[in-house]
Formats: structure tokens, sequence, C-alpha cells
């Protein structure tokens, strides 16, 4: 056995050319494709055990998310500016105040009268978790339409 050191010669790395990235796609025809990939398979797969009348409507159902998904496509997200986001975001930060409210008002009507001998500090007590989740929710939207009303 000989642990002496020996001299191993050093090769040059050749240069391994990689083949170059495919031209990017934008992000509404990977969506589509991706879409289009998984929804397909399915509805082959489920057509045939449906009732025909369901089956059609399952059928135009994909062909209509297949023409919609084509058009959404061609939308090309460099070109919507920060103006025309601008009744978007109005209108996700009113849904979010709403349905908040919303399910708050559910929530105190499911209390009310499935158990209306809890008092209001046990209905908190008991129901804390989805009283939280509801008035943050509104909370965030009242913080997107702030956000909106101090823009420019």
């Amino acid at each position: 056995m000989d642990f002496e050191p020996q001299a191993t010669t050093q090769t040059a790395s050749e240069k391994v050319p990689f083949a170059e990235p495919p031209v990017s796609r934008k992000p509404l025809e990977v969506l589509r494709d991706t879409e289009a990939w998984l929804r397909r398979p399915a509805v082959a797969a489920i057509i045939p055990v449906l009732p025909p009348k369901i089956a059609r409507n399952v059928e135009t159902a994909s062909s209509v998310a297949e023409e919609s998904l084509k058009e959404v496509a061609k939308i090309d997200l460099e070109t919507i500016d920060d103006v025309e986001l601008r009744s978007p975001r109005i209108q996700v930060g009113l849904s979010f105040v709403g349905f908040g409210a919303l399910m708050t008002v559910v929530l105190l009507l499911y209390l009310n009268t499935l158990h209306p001998e809890l008092n209001t500090v046990q209905q908190i007590a008991r129901y804390w978790y989805q009283y939280v989740w509801f008035v943050c929710l509104g909370v965030a939207g009242l913080f997107i339409l702030g956000r909106e009303a101090m823009r420019r």
C-alpha cells in the first residue's frame, strides 16, 4: 500500500455548448395549455359514464372553456397599466368587505337561531375563530380600498 500522492494530469475542461432556452411563452399561454392538458383527459374520462344530457353539457362547458382561454391567452400582461387595474382592485376590496360583513351576519344569525342559550360572551368564546376570520377579511378589504383611495 503506497499512500504517496501521485501526480495527476489535469486536462483543460472543454466548454460544452448548451442548448438555447426556448422562446419564453407568456404566462397566460402557459395557463391555457396547462388547463387544457388537465381538462381534456378528465373530460374524456368522465363523458362515457355520464348520462347523455349531462355529457353534452360537460362537452359544451369544455368547449366554452377552450374558447375563452384562447381569448385570455391573447392578452398581453405588459400592456396593462395601473389605471386599468383600478376598477378591479376596488371591486376586490368591496368584495372582501362585503363577504366579511355577510359572513359575520350569517354567523350571528346561526348563533341566535340555533344556540339561543348562549349569551354574547359565550358565543364569542366558542366561535372566536370564525369571528376573527370574517373581521380580518373585512379589514383586509378596507385596507385595499384605503390604498386605492390614496393612489394618484
